[in-house]
């Protein structure tokens, strides 16, 4: 069997520092804003380039967060890709803003700079940037754009640790930018985790209020808040996997690559790999219009896999209410009928990369 991913062998890999970094937590009793917090979110922010790091309960507590410091009122329209995961969204719904979606690029599956301006309207304050999969916006056209209807920019880097756009690090491109440490990530707790990032240091300020109750010293609070603090034992976790996230990195983009390679004179699309970003590779999902066939056949040889995403953001039941826009969005509508996820983590083996490409092979 070929897991979709192996957190158990990445566990193996670092077990004794990970075994050894909880022992101290629990020892300690400091499991609210332990030490080890400070320290990732100094080391996460020397990773990333960025200034400032504020540890969140989770991914979506963050981007709450984000929304809130940059002002979102209820009635502002925030235009969001809609092939990505609801979290993007759904932390509007606490802002009372309302999601406005926006079509995908059919090469980076990202947002398409060619669609924004048609989903601009006087009540839009922002873009959400979501760096798909790992790979990287095109953020030049995307920051030239915001630039000239004076909107703010949030990247949604939760699946892009790392990754870079025309040699710098994601996260430094919009106002704030949020990541997910959710377990199946580049860099994944052992249990919900999250960042918000910024090179503003009053958004930083603000945002680490707001996370802690709006203190800064035990029963002084200064402003009310939400109880979105990183436990101080999924820290020490992220600390120790933050040391070996370079390397994992560079072992998932050379899997990419080998994909590539023995995939490429198939009539399938593949993910995008250019000299100006730095994809990272959290999930390789190459496009097709036989995914039923190539999914037969994983299932028989029990290779795992993944569909991200079935339904694009506008099809959701959930924002039924937006009203219906089948049809207007129709690259992210045709993609998420043909894309298919394949394992992808550092782990993976060459020769378990050949077996899954024999067997994709064998659907033509």
């Amino acid at each position: 069997m070929i897991p979709f991913m192996d957190l158990d062998a990445q566990y193996r890999a670092v077990q004794e520092e990970i075994d050894e970094a909880l022992f101290k937590v629990i020892h300690s009793y400091k499991f609210i804003n332990g030490p080890d917090v400070e320290a990732f979110e100094r080391n996460f922010a020397l990773a990333q380039d960025v200034k400032y790091c504020v540890g969140c309960s989770s991914g979506t507590a963050g981007l709450h967060l984000a929304f809130e410091i940059l002002g979102l009122q209820p009635g502002d329209e925030v235009l969001v890709p809609t092939m990505t995961f609801i979290a993007t969204s759904e932390a509007l719904r606490q802002v009372g803003a309302r999601p406005v979606f926006v079509d995908i690029d059919p090469v980076s599956y990202n947002l398409d700079p060619a669609a924004i301006e048609h989903q601009i309207t006087s009540r839009t304050r922002a873009i959400v940037a979501v760096h798909l999969h790992g790979n990287p916006c095109a953020m030049e056209p995307i920051l030239a754009i915001a630039q000239r209807y004076q909107l703010k920019i949030i990247e949604d880097c939760a699946q892009a640790h790392l990754a870079e756009y025309r040699g710098q690090k994601v996260g430094n491109f919009g106002a704030v930018a949020v990541f997910s440490f959710y377990p199946g990530k580049n860099l994944g707790a052992y249990g919900d985790a999250g960042a918000l990032m910024t090179n503003d240091a009053q958004l930083a300020e603000r945002a680490a209020l707001l996370a802690n109750h709006g203190r800064r010293e035990k029963y002084v609070h200064l402003i009310e808040g939400y109880n979105y603090r990183l436990d101080t034992l999924q820290a020490a976790v992220l600390n120790v996997k933050l040391r070996y996230l370079p390397q994992w990195t560079r072992q998932r983009i050379e899997n990419a690559r080998l994909y590539h390679d023995l995939l490429c004179n198939l009539p399938i699309g593949l993910p995008e790999m250019t000299t100006e970003k730095k994809h990272v590779f959290h999930i390789f999902a190459i496009v097709t219009d036989r995914r039923e066939k190539i999914i037969q056949q994983l299932r028989e040889h029990h290779v795992a896999y993944g569909i991200h995403y079935p339904l694009p953001l506008h099809r959701q039941p959930a924002y039924a209410s937006l009203g219906d826009v089948s049809g207007r969005l129709p690259v992210a509508e045709k993609l998420s009928d043909q894309f298919l996820s394949l394992p992808m983590y550092a782990e993976l083996q060459p020769e378990q990369i050949e077996f899954v490409c024999n067997l994709i092979k064998k659907a033509f």
